[in-house]
This record gives C-alpha cells, structure tokens and sequence, in this order.
C-alpha cells in the first residue's frame, strides 16, 4: 500500500475542520445571542462590584446550560416542531397561555434595554449624533433584515456576528494581570452571605438561563431539519450536540472575560458603580487605553445586532405556534404576515422605552423577575417532555442529563425564589 502523501497527511485535520465549522448553527447562535447588551451589563456590574469573586459561576452555568439547550435542541430534533407547537399538543392550554403572558413583557423589556445599550454606546463613538438617533437606526435596519433576507442568509450572518463577542476575550490581556489570583478566583467558590451579592448571583443565573433561548433553539433545530429533509439518527444527535455544547461553551467563555476585565480593571481602581454598558466602556478608556473602550464598545453593538433577532423572533415562533399562524423566517412577508409584524412590533415597543424614559437598569429588573418566574416552569416541562417516550420515542433523556436538568430546576427555583423575596419583602 504507497505511502500517504504530505497533503494528504494534512487534509485529515483540515477536513475536520472545515466539517466542525459546518455543524455549528443553532447552538453557537443562541450561546453567543445568551451575551446580549443587557447580559454584558450584568456581567460588568458583578466584575466591578465583586471584582474576580464570581468568575467561577461559568464553571457551573456552562454544564447546566448546555444540558437544558441540548434538551430543547433534541426535542425540535425528534418533533420537527418548535416548544410552543409541542406544549400546545400534549400540555394544559393553561402552561402555555402562562408562559406567554409572562414571556411577551419580559422579551420586549429585553429588547429596549439592548436597544438603549446599542444607541448609548454607538453615541460615545460618534456623539455628535443623539442616542436617540442611533436607536431608532438599529432598530429599522434590525426590522429591514429580518423581513428582507430568508433563513439561510439570516443563520449565516448570525453567525458571522458572533465573532463581535471574541473581542471581549482581548480586553483583559491589555492590562497586567495576577493569574494565580484569577485562577483562584475561578476554581474555588466564593460566596458572600448578603442580599446585593445574592442578588448578582440570581442575575448571573437569568442572565444566561433565559427562557427565550429555550424556545429559540428547539425551534431553530426543527427548521434545520425541515430544510435538510432528513430523518434523525445517531450522527445527527452528535452534530447537535456538538453544536450546542460549543456554543454554550463560547457564552460562557465570553461572560467569564467579561467578568475578569471588569473586575481587573475597574473594580482594583475602586470603580464599583457600573449599572450600564456604556459606563463599563466609559470607565474603561482612562484605565485600559482607547483600545480596550473600543472593542467593549463595538462589541456591544455587535452582539446587539445578534440577540436582537434572536429575541423578536422567539415571541414571533411563540405567538404563531399558539395561535396558528403561517411561520418562519424562510417564509417571505407576505406568506407569514402575522410572523412578521410581530418580530416588528416587538422592537418598536422595545424602542419605544427609549423615548419613555424607562432606564435600561429598570428593564432588567423587570425582565430578570419575569424570566425568574417563567424558568422554573419552562426547565419542569422541558424535563417533562425530554422522558415522555410518546413524545420522543427512544430519544428519551440520559442519567446525566436528567441529573444536571435537576440541578438546574432547583437552583432556578432557589434564584427566583430570593429574587422575589429581596424585591417584594
């Protein structure tokens, strides 16, 4: 048998390559979507209060996260249908009708708080135009791409924009760095018994366990499947798999740097009160140069540009699943009307907080309660439907997987539960 050839050595790794970056879609999607404006907010503020104390949570929402978005991933998979169609079918209509009620407030506030994050930030690049400006610009370009361009060009030039959240993974090598405390910091736990470090932790928490993301990626999976007209198999759940587990990684990849700049950074200097994005970049340029403001800054709007389509197209799937109606974002305009105009109406309402004075603060606030009493209900019936063998047939959950939807369940729970009680008692 001849010998293998140099450039045929080199095409195993290559070919590996080129294959892993085939598979990756709905779940690095929504992994990197998980980083919107309003999450690199939460993110800055635990990093500048708390300096490195809360780098280790990554270590735990990373598993608990993929374990629940490989649930949802694998249910789109094995239905061809999107969470809300599924609850809809084998669910009491009273589920669904509760988790709209509280999903349609918390996604549009969602939206206006990374809407406001986008225009303010842009407005510190460029000031001599007005936030307000900037804001209503985003919003028509975001409303004109997801009604214009089909699926396919969507999906891949999310994709692309995921590349806007690799800059934050540069920020903290610009300044000096003692990496035996950050290791520290990211191996052993640290927990502060007090109601503002609690706090940071439940926000952590909704910041990247959101329901939205639930119903986007088993929707996303089944459209995938529509559009390849296959039938699942081994390799498929595989692919999925790895999809997702990459893309959760990447989420809390880039929440860990965010956290270790902010909290090198900003926090050593004494700078503890960040409540927005635009403040961390502002407070960033004297402490770590122009270079570091810029990337924070770009990637605000970059990733702004990647949740926000994510978010109005969630409500879009939800509302069209339950009532019905024609979807998708392979359909054109006017074969799914009602699709479309509620993925616009979501983000005029989301801007429409700009010009009502409604702070970004305050829309997280009230989103993280709305998604705090929505999750643990949402995490219950997705662990439902995973071991529903009349659901799933021989995709039914794992061991593992059931533990860590477990553990995921009950901290949820926990995080709502003190979420309630420092806000209202």
């Amino acid at each position: 048998m001849p010998p293998k050839s140099n450039h045929q050595e080199k095409a195993g790794p290559l070919q590996k390559f080129k294959r892993f970056l085939g598979i990756l879609g709905p779940g690095v999607v929504t992994g990197a979507s998980d980083d919107d404006p309003s999450g690199i907010a939460t993110y800055s503020q635990a990093g500048a209060v708390f300096g490195l104390a809360t780098l280790w949570t990554a270590l735990i929402t990373f598993p608990l996260m993929a374990a629940i978005q490989g649930m949802c991933a694998r249910i789109g998979l094995v239905t061809k249908q999107g969470l809300t169609t599924t609850l809809k079918k084998h669910y009491p209509r009273y589920i669904l009708y509760s988790v709209m009620l509280f999903s349609f407030p918390a996604i549009v506030l969602n939206i206006g708080a990374d809407i406001q994050a986008m225009g303010a930030v842009a407005n510190m690049l460029l000031p001599q135009v007005p936030v307000f400006a900037f804001s209503l610009l985003f919003s028509c370009i975001l409303i004109y791409v997801i009604i214009k361009f089909p699926y396919k060009k969507i999906s891949k030039i999310l994709k692309w924009l995921c590349l806007a959240l690799l800059l934050y993974l540069i920020i903290p090598f610009l300044v000096k760095q003692d990496w035996g405390e950050v290791l520290k910091a990211t191996v052993i736990p640290h927990i502060e018994f007090n109601e503002e470090f609690i706090l940071i932790l439940v926000a952590i928490l909704g910041t990247t366990i959101s329901p939205y993301l639930f119903f986007w990626q088993t929707t996303m999976e089944a459209e995938d499947m529509a559009h390849k007209n296959v039938m699942i198999d081994g390799r498929i759940l595989k692919d999925m798999k790895e999809d997702v587990n990459t893309g959760m990684l990447f989420s809390n990849l880039v929440m860990y740097f965010i956290i270790l700049a902010t909290g090198a950074v900003l926090h050593s200097k004494g700078i503890t009160k960040i409540e927005t994005v635009e403040q961390a970049a502002k407070a960033l340029e004297p402490l770590a140069g122009k270079l570091a403001y810029f990337f924070f800054a770009i990637g605000v709007i970059g990733t702004g540009f990647l949740a926000i389509p994510v978010l109005a197209g969630s409500l879009s799937y939800q509302l069209s699943e339950t009532f019905g109606w024609r979807s998708g974002l392979d359909k054109k305009f006017l074969q799914a009307k009602g699709f479309y105009i509620v993925a616009a109406i979501s983000i005029m309402l989301g801007l429409t907080l700009t010009f009502a004075g409604v702070s970004p603060v305050q829309s997280l606030l009230y989103t993280a309660i709305l998604y705090g009493v929505t999750s643990p209900v949402l995490i219950a019936v997705v662990l439902h439907i995973s071991n529903n063998k009349k659901i799933m047939k021989e995709y039914t959950n794992k061991v593992h997987s059931n533990i860590l939807g477990g553990i995921t369940l009950v901290l949820m729970t926990a995080a709502a539960l003190a979420l309630l009680w420092f806000q209202f008692f």
